[in-house]
């Protein structure tokens, strides 16, 4: 089975169904899904930013997002180390939020899945 880290970009496009959701989707399917809890408040945050740019789809948006988090995608929650994401974020210029999913993928040995190229790029140069 596939272990797979799954970042907010990627998971965002799914939940909400955008541009390249269905391909997330086929790499989730089937594979064992990890995250760091963060990726449930960058989510919330998206739905939020979602729905104050168009108020009209607000009750769709939020009834997307209510429905994220079930089972579906059976995500195991994970604890990050502070300390060594502050190091790696550091040590590559991106946030500690980006750096949180980096960090998680490369102590699982997982593939990141991932809309940013850079996260991309870094997550493949770790492994």
């Amino acid at each position: 089975m596939t272990r797979i880290v799954v970042d907010a970009s990627a998971f965002a496009a799914v939940v909400f169904r955008e541009p390249g959701f269905e391909a997330i989707g086929r790499r989730l399917d089937g594979a064992a899904v990890f995250a760091p809890r963060l990726l449930q408040y960058e989510v919330t945050n998206t739905a939020w930013k979602k729905a104050r740019r168009e108020p009209v789809k607000t009750a769709r948006i939020f009834s997307a997002l209510a429905q994220a988090f079930d089972d579906r995608w059976g995500i195991v929650w994970c604890d990050i180390d502070a300390a060594d994401v502050a190091v790696l974020a550091h040590a590559t210029g991106l946030t500690g939020y980006d750096a949180a999913y980096v960090w998680l993928a490369g102590s699982l040995g997982a593939d990141l899945v991932t809309l940013d190229r850079q996260l991309a790029k870094l997550s493949a140069d770790a492994a």
